[in-house]
């Protein structure tokens, strides 16, 4: 079926659905006025003009391979696998269409790949994908990559802000040209398709991917998402269209992702039809008439009906009434979710209008049981041509047929590109023009240079810390400054200028001195998160932990001026901090160039502004901890800092004492952690038990089970009494265990490499067996073998160890009902201390238990 036949058959299929429907109800006699209500009710879904003018010389191109293509060459061309779990003579082998490196698979398993072993990756898969010697047609592979806020994955490749800075910008061109960058360095590595941009209009903050939309106001959203993708992609109708230069640009998540009930990832979205098209479809209409060339089915349902098999919204929305024409593709394995599905078996996601699925690491599972169904027509011929020819038709519009291997192409291997001077300094205005100053007391910013200022907090020299999520690896954690050759921390750019002008930064994390600063700067913030493991329940920042509250109150008490740097990833609840600094600054994640930050907060030498302060907030900011779903527009509006607020230099920046009651206490505000600060979680309690299960809950420290067979008592780690030192006599059985009030459904968490983390020392080594499990009632749970790995572990040192959640899984746990999210025991005599219990990214654990050990 051709463009302009498919085009027709959408339109039609989708526009008259309802209509036909509900006037052959009106013939049946069941109700005389729906035939009325059909024609009066409006279409929510914008029309959409396809940039593109059917090509029918490349159409014929399209239909000659096809016409010589086998059906298991053109089932090879819907499936998408992950460099860790696929290789080059997998794709010789079964000809499949795209590889991906998602947020944890990298060259060699290792995160700081050098940008060579990359390309020379891209080399690889390319030149499977065209090698014929031992059959099958040469359909070059196509390499996708999260290049979210620049080509993030890559060694010293220019980090910008993630687009909730850019939404504060309101600069729709800086975008265009950030596009363009980003560009340039992926087709550098060998790559030649981004997963971006994400165009969710986040409606509750407490959503861990709110920092991958640009705002709650589907406006702005809008208005960036055709300049971004016009950037990666080049303008259509000129030269640099799809050029060697540019890449193919993956809009998402749709739909509704960032809708979801209670702000969790991957959760349902209830929403009537025609606000879910006005919100969180506003992003689609411009990028679809820039030209892009894919679009990301998303994780979430919509009104309980997952998105990877929703039809009405794949087909008859997207492809058919908006006009889309490119192709759909999964994300990571997506398809399994799908009622009636697994991640290695799912016809519906492609009848449902999925063109390629992300079947990550269940590739050729996915392979076999798709071509079955095209064999057997539960998946028809007519369908499986129309997603072939999308893909093939995208392949050849980039002229990938044509291109060669990747390190021969216009800027393959040109190195020099990655964190190239020019791609920095645009980031550093991305960086200025994203700062948002909430509160200026006595007028205290900008600051002179030429004073003795110090940089304190944990977040003033790491890169890491300030460039979040998706940034080497997936959850951006286990970095170090060596891993961001080319970036400043904010503390480096303060610095630079402050000696260039004849005063001095001093670094002090902890906030202590030894010559009185005339000023402070006090960096701090979330730590780095991604998808999910970023949810929270409440807006409140670092529920119990005041480490960096206290840090500015002491700086304070010491008369020195104090200038609140606030990273995060959303708004927070943060008003007492914000009290207790004479300035606040809503300083977002970044990215490399923490620079920026001081070209706005000092002054020139000479005294005049560098560079005032732009940003104005894309996303309300809460006026309490549970403010989490109060956006622009909605009826009874009243966040503490209104949509679009952001002081400048001129204006009056004193602000009156803020309301210091959130409600929120304990690890309330934590997300996947259980056990931290001396405390079990929210829901969750400490217990020491025999092997009949009976025992003691912990509620203070010391105690004892019966016949002291197992004794907690109190250890500081980080702080005072933040952890737990277990000492198991050896007489019996016995074991501490986190009890959960209500199962815990961590079957998202365990799609992936996340793991049980547990922060333990070993005092004394186990004589016996000794065992780390997880439960979830009688007849379901998982045990680990931990007496190896602890015996191998040195005496007195605090240690990371990790549990793959689904090595838990595969050892007979039920990871969607867990009740017991960890527990330790063993029948002979041990003593261990542990401090935190969580769940936590691959790279965290300093020492990993494979599933071999369950």
């Amino acid at each position: 079926m051709n463009a302009m036949t498919h085009r027709h058959v959408g339109r039609a299929h989708a526009g008259v659905l309802l209509t036909t429907l509900l006037l052959a109800l009106a013939a049946c006699g069941k109700d005389e006025n729906v035939a009325a209500t059909a024609a009066a009710t409006p279409d929510p879904w914008p029309q959409v003009a396809w940039p593109l003018a059917e090509d029918p010389a490349l159409e014929k191109r399209i239909t000659d391979l096809m016409a010589t293509m086998t059906v298991e060459e053109k089932v090879g061309q819907l499936v998408q696998g992950d460099i860790a779990s696929i290789t080059p003579d997998d794709v010789r082998r079964y000809r499949l269409g795209s590889v991906l490196a998602g947020g944890n698979s990298d060259p060699g398993g290792r995160y700081d790949a050098a940008p060579a072993e990359w390309l020379a990756l891209a080399d690889a898969f390319y030149a499977a994908s065209m090698d014929t010697s031992t059959g099958g047609k040469a359909i070059p592979v196509l390499f996708g990559i999260d290049a979210v806020h620049g080509q993030s994955n890559i060694i010293g490749a220019t980090l910008f802000p993630h687009n909730i800075g850019l939404g504060a910008a309101r600069n729709p061109d800086m975008l265009r040209r950030i596009g363009e960058v980003t560009a340039l360095e992926t087709r550098a590595t060998g790559m030649e398709w981004a997963f971006a941009p994400t165009v969710a209009v986040p409606q509750d903050d407490r959503w861990g991917r709110t920092y991958e939309g640009y705002s709650e106001s589907p406006e702005v959203v809008a208005s960036y998402a055709g300049a971004m993708v016009e950037g990666l992609q080049g303008k259509v109708g000129t030269p640099a269209f799809l050029d060697g230069r540019h890449v193919i640009a993956s809009v998402k998540h749709f739909l509704g992702d960032g809708g979801t009930t209670d702000g969790k990832d991957q959760g349902d979205t209830r929403i009537s039809e025609a606000d879910l098209v006005r919100i969180h479809a506003a992003g689609y209409p411009p990028a679809i008439a820039a030209g892009a060339q894919t679009v990301m089915a998303s994780f979430n349902s919509v009104n309980g009906e997952k998105m990877h098999g929703h039809r009405q919204y794949l087909t008859d929305a997207l492809k058919g009434r908006m006009h889309f024409g490119g192709f759909v593709v999964g994300d990571w394995n997506g398809h399994g979710q799908v009622k009636g599905c697994t991640t290695t078996d799912c016809p519906a996601t492609i009848n449902a209008g999925l063109d390629m699925a992300m079947a990550s690491d269940s590739w050729k599972g996915f392979y076999e049981t798709t071509l079955a169904a095209v064999k057997n027509d539960t998946i028809s011929q007519q369908r499986l041509d129309e997603a072939v020819r999308r893909i093939l038709r995208v392949k050849m519009r980039l002229g990938l047929f044509e291109a060669g291997k990747p390190s021969t192409r216009a800027v393959g291997g040109q190195f020099a590109l990655i964190g190239a001077p020019e791609h920095r300094a645009l980031a550093r205005q991305a960086v200025r023009e994203s700062l948002v100053l909430l509160k200026n007391q006595g007028g205290v910013l900008p600051l002179s240079p030429k004073q003795r200022i110090l940089v304190a907090g944990d977040g003033a020299n790491d890169v890491g810390k300030q460039a979040g999520g998706w940034t080497l690896n997936w959850q951006g954690t286990g970095t170090t400054r060596k891993d961001f050759p080319n970036a400043d921390t904010i503390y480096e750019g303060i610095a630079q200028q402050a000696s260039a002008a004849g005063g001095e930064a001093v670094l002090a994390v902890d906030g202590k001195y030894v010559t009185k600063p005339d000023v402070a700067v006090v960096v701090f913030g979330e730590s780095p998160y991604a998808e999910f493991q970023g949810d929270l329940p409440t807006l409140a920042y670092k529920p119990g932990d005041d480490a960096d509250l206290d840090l500015i109150k002491r700086l304070k008490a010491d008369g020195i001026p104090v200038v609140a740097v606030f990273l995060s990833g959303r708004p927070l609840w943060v008003n007492r901090e914000i009290n207790a600094a004479d300035a606040f600054v809503a300083a977002w994640l970044p990215g490399s160039e923490g620079a920026g930050v001081a070209d706005v907060l000092l002054r020139r030498p000479d005294g005049s502004v560098q560079h005032d302060f732009k940003g104005r907030l894309s996303f309300s900011w809460p006026r309490t901890a549970t403010q989490y779903a109060n956006n622009v527009g909605q009826k009874d509006y009243d966040p503490q800092f209104a949509f679009g607020f952001g002081l400048s230099y001129a204006d009056n920046g004193d602000l009156a004492a803020l309301p210091e009651v959130s409600g929120v206490t304990g690890n309330e505000g934590a997300t996947g952690v259980f056990f931290a600060r001396g405390e079990a979680g929210s829901g969750i309690a400490l217990r020491l038990q025999n092997s009949t299960g009976q025992g003691v809950t912990v509620t203070k420290v010391p105690d004892a089970l019966q016949g002291d067979l197992l004794k907690v008592t109190g250890v500081d780690h980080l702080a005072q009494e933040d952890g737990r030192r277990l000492a198991w006599s050896g007489k019996a059985e016995a074991v501490a265990a986190l009890q959960s009030h209500t199962a815990l459904d961590l079957q998202r968490e365990s799609n992936g490499d996340l793991m049980l983390l547990t922060t333990l020392r070993v005092e004394s080594a186990p004589r016996g067996e000794a065992w780390l499990a997880v439960g979830c009632g009688t007849g379901c749970s998982a045990r680990i073998a931990l007496t190896p790995t602890l015996a191998k572990l040195p005496v007195g040192q605090w240690t990371r160890v990790g549990v793959p959640l689904k090595c838990l899984a595969a050892a007979g746990a039920d990871v969607g009902k867990l009740d017991r999210p960890w527990s330790i025991g063993t029948a002979g005599a041990m003593t261990l201390s542990v401090s935190r219990v969580a769940l936590g990214a691959l790279n965290e654990a300093e020492t990993s238990i494979g599933c071999a050990g369950a």
